[in-house]
Formats: structure tokens, C-alpha cells, sequence
């Protein structure tokens, strides 16, 4: 699902975000629910800071929060694992040369624009600034995941995130 949105965006660069787990729900722009099979509820929400995801199946509650955070210093690690949980994050940050971020970030929209399991958010003002989450069609069995990108025109960055969480 594509959407444009009605607030500028409050991040301005890969170096502001941090990743939170267990967040309280901030406020969002749009979200986007999703029931899934086997009892999964999962919510993809568009903040003015980034993105958030609130995952719901059985036992396993979690949120996850990729923005940024007032009063949380700024740390994306590039790789998280907690064994405990069966929870696993990775994140990258691209500088694509040349057209090459507005190149990805098109490709991108049109790609995720009509998916059920996709929510895209256009800032105004940059049609290639935008935040998109989705969810993998098939992950592997007992799991769930989802991908996100952060795109930042005035920077020239592409900040891409893989989630995939055990459901127990």
C-alpha cells in the first residue's frame, strides 16, 4: 500500500536512528494491520520518525522501533541476536552513486505500491523521501519477518533492515 503523508518527516539522516525493542507505542502516521496465519497479528506503522512494528502471535509479543528517539542517544547496529528471544535484526546503510538512490527508491514504490502485505509512506516535498515496510511472503518455517527502508534524499542514504522472529 502507498501513501502519502501528511507531516515532514522528523529524520534526517542514518546517523539519527536507533533501534528499540519492547517501545512504548508512539504516535503514527498510518498503519497498516495484518492478520496472518496461525493467530498473528502484526502492525506496521509509518512514524513521523521512522517506522515501528508490533508483532502479537501466541506467547511472543514484541515491538520494534527504528527511528529517532528523543532522549535515546542514536545506534543502529549493523546486527543484533538474542538467542533468547529468536530474534534477529541486521541493518545496512547505502550511499548509491549518482541517480541511484532515486533509481531504488522508484523501483521500490512500484514493486511494494499494490502489496497487500507492504505499507509505503511519501513524505512531502521529495517523492524519493520515504519509509516503507513489508513482510516476507515466505519465511521459513516458525518464523516471521519483515524488511524496511529509510530513505534520506538530502543525504543520499538508503538505510535497509531485515527482522526475523522465532514464533515459539
Amino acid at each position: 500500500m502507498l501513501v502519502t503523508l501528511d507531516a515532514p518527516y522528523v529524520d534526517t539522516r542514518a546517523a539519527d536512528l536507533s533501534l528499540a525493542r519492547d517501545d512504548v507505542e508512539r504516535p503514527a502516521l498510518h498503519v497498516l494491520d495484518l492478520d496472518l496465519p496461525g493467530a498473528v497479528r502484526l502492525r506496521l506503522r509509518l512514524l513521523g520518525a521512522s517506522h515501528q512494528v508490533l508483532l502479537r502471535a501466541g506467547e511472543v509479543a514484541l515491538t520494534e522501533t527504528v527511528a529517532c528517539l528523543p532522549g535515546r542517544p542514536p545506534e543502529l547496529p549493523a546486527a543484533l541476536l538474542d538467542e533468547a528471544t529468536g530474534y534477529r535484526f541486521a541493518a545496512t546503510v547505502l550511499r548509491p552513486a549518482g541517480t541511484g538512490l532515486r533509481d531504488r527508491v522508484a523501483a521500490l514504490r512500484a514493486e511494494l505500491a499494490d502489496d497487500p502485505y507492504a505499507l509505503v509512506g511519501v513524505f512531502p516535498g521529495d517523492p524519493d523521501a520515504v519509509t516503507a515496510l513489508a513482510v516476507r511472503p515466505e519465511p521459513p518455517v516458525g518464523t516471521l519477518g519483515w524488511r524496511t527502508w529509510h530513505a534520506y534524499p538530502q543525504t543520499n542514504e538508503l538505510v535497509l533492515t531485515e527482522t526475523v522472529v522465532a514464533l515459539r
